[in-house]
């Protein structure tokens, strides 16, 4: 017969059990996590991105070489649209790089965190009891002292100053001391891989905010505003910009200035700029703050910097038509050997007073050809030297249509080939120049070459992390410093009473030390400690070698080095405790 006993008043009974679903997706879930933050998952997702790096190095991409990106889909009808669909032409934009990198960041940080808070809670902890067998200790030692406990424990405590120390008592009158050093060990483990963390995630969000852009600017006191990406030559956002939010700061260029050694190699470049800051610019100050910008060495304003890279020359033509009018030509052009700067380019010239639009196209001019800084002085036009010791220009004058109201985008280095293939634009003069010099056209147009001006390559960078990605470095150096010079030991005395008749004095003191390993040199730390703590008396000692190293006993079972107020699950073994260190190098 069965009895069903009513419910005690105001017992609701055993909580609802939650539904199998439910329990399921949690377990998924735990499971899920635990596998995810392992540092077996962390390596493999490790060396995942470096595969999925690889396509980035070896084939060009969009960002930096778009040019490059349509030549090879060019030159591999078949396999290029194939890696452009599945984004090998930009890699570190894909979704799937993406996704490796953000799962890679998780595993770190779940592995290290946790680790960290132990590690906190392992340094507030005190250090572990003595080991019931010292014996059994890679480094121990036995010897006798005249002292009574007390007073060998307190000179083992001002011997140990730095240490973290911990006395305890034991029945008897047994005095034990636990002292270790080296966690700042653990802690340079940590902060290393914390800090490898934190850089990389600098540098991703410096990837994201960044932006970078290149223009050339004229050394003849123009100016130069970051208002837009419109202002740059070429210009590379970062993943989250899209040049409307940039700081109008402006600069001016009024000269510069360039020494190289007689081998021809550059010895100082430097530019005298003016700027003002985006406070300055909304204000409409007219004030411009002095600055001289040289390689490695740039401005810093409203978070940008700005580079000085490098230089080229811009030479000057003087164009009078058959009515008298002028036009002045002055455009840079690109040096061709950064040895000795000689440079190619194209001014590009229109008639003035022209209004007929078929006219005016069979008339335009472009002065194309070499400029040498200092010319070897041959028929050919060469340079010898990047100065300006004797410049002389190698030049071919065009005339015709030059393709500018086309709508095709045209280099302003060059003249449009499908031009001159066309023959819409021809070549009517040839000839070398030196500063000074005139050409004269067939229709009494008058060329000369005035002379040449310097020009200078700037670069803006943004980086919203740069201070933290160097914060970070450092302490990565410090962390890596500290895990490789920091060594992890530990010691052990015991002070034990004994009849003077039998022991020789009145406390016996036992001594036990460990260190992770063998090559951290603990053993002659341990011989110098042994020999002030424990030194052998005349007549022999008990114990064996005060300072002797020898292999653990192994008819000694592994409960000789439980602590003596409990078991092994309560006292940790100091092997036990040392393994735990071999997790360092993870």
């Amino acid at each position: 017969m069965t009895t069903t006993l009513p419910a005690p008043p105001g017992d609701a009974g055993p909580p609802p059990a939650r539904p199998p679903r439910v329990r399921q997706a949690l377990a998924l879930a735990r499971n899920t996590w635990r596998g995810l933050t392992s540092m077996r998952t962390a390596l493999i997702l490790l060396f995942l991105l470096a595969v999925a790096s690889m396509p980035g190095a070896v084939l060009p991409q969009r960002t930096p070489s778009p040019n490059a990106v349509d030549d090879y889909l060019t030159q591999n009808p078949t396999l290029g649209p194939i890696l452009d669909d599945l984004g090998f032409f930009d890699v570190f934009a894909t979704p799937w790089f993406a996704a490796i990198y953000l799962l890679l960041f998780i595993s770190l940080i779940g592995c290290l965190l946790p680790r960290s808070f132990e590690h906190v809670r392992g340094l507030r902890a005190e250090p572990v009891s003595v080991p019931r067998n010292l014996a059994r200790l890679p480094h121990h030692a036995q010897s006798t002292s005249d002292d009574d406990p007390d007073a060998v424990v307190e000179a083992a405590r001002r011997r140990l100053r730095g240490w973290k120390v911990a006395v305890r008592s034991e029945p008897g009158g047994v005095r034990t001391l636990s002292a270790e050093k080296g966690a700042l060990r653990e802690v340079g483990n940590l902060v290393f891989h914390l800090s490898l963390v934190a850089l990389l995630g600098g540098i991703a969000v410096g990837k994201l905010f960044g932006y970078e852009g290149q223009v050339i600017v004229m050394a003849d006191g123009s100016e130069f505003c970051n208002s837009g990406i419109y202002a740059y030559d070429s210009f590379r956002p970062g993943l989250q910009v899209d040049g409307t939010g940039l700081d109008p700061f402006c600069m001016i260029v009024d000269d510069f200035r360039a020494s190289f050694r007689p081998d021809g190699q550059p010895d100082s470049f430097d530019a005298n700029v003016r700027y003002q800051d985006t406070d300055a610019v909304e204000r409409g100050d007219t004030d411009w703050q002095s600055h001289d910008l040289a390689v490695n060495d740039p401005l810093r304003v409203d978070g940008e910097r700005v580079y000085l890279l490098g230089h080229g020359y811009a030479p000057r033509f003087t164009v009078t038509f058959p009515n008298g009018e002028q036009r002045v030509g002055l455009i840079q052009w690109r040096p061709v050997d950064q040895a000795t700067l000689l440079s190619e380019g194209a001014t590009k010239i229109d008639p003035p007073g022209v209004t007929d639009e078929s006219e005016r196209r069979r008339s335009q001019l472009a002065i194309t050809g070499l400029f040498a800084p200092t010319s070897s002085g041959g028929g050919l036009v060469t340079s010898v030297f990047p100065a300006l010791n004797d410049p002389e220009a190698a030049v071919d004058v065009m005339r015709g249509d030059l393709g500018l109201d086309s709508g095709r985008a045209q280099s302003i280095f060059e003249v449009d080939r499908t031009m001159v293939d066309q023959g819409r634009l021809v070549r009517v003069a040839r000839e070398n120049v030196k500063p000074g010099g005139e050409i004269a056209l067939d229709d009494g147009t008058r060329i000369r070459f005035d002379g040449v001006e310097n020009w200078v390559s700037l670069q803006v960078s943004h980086d919203p992390a740069q201070t933290a990605v160097l914060l970070a470095a450092i302490a990565l150096l410090g962390g890596l410093t500290l895990s490789l010079t920091v060594r992890r030991r530990r010691f052990w005395l015991r002070a034990s009473p004994g009849a003077p008749s039998t022991t020789g004095g009145r406390t016996v003191v036992s001594l036990g030390g460990l260190a992770r390993t063998d090559r951290a040199g603990y053993g002659e730390e341990f011989g110098r400690l042994a020999g002030e703590l424990a030194p052998p008396r005349a007549g022999g000692d008990p114990g064996g070698d005060p300072t002797g190293r020898t292999e653990p006993d192994p008819d000694v079972p592994d409960e000789a080095l439980e602590g003596p107020d409990g078991p092994a699950a309560e006292q940790p073994r100091p092997q036990d405790d040392d393994r735990e260190d071999d997790d360092d190098g993870r």
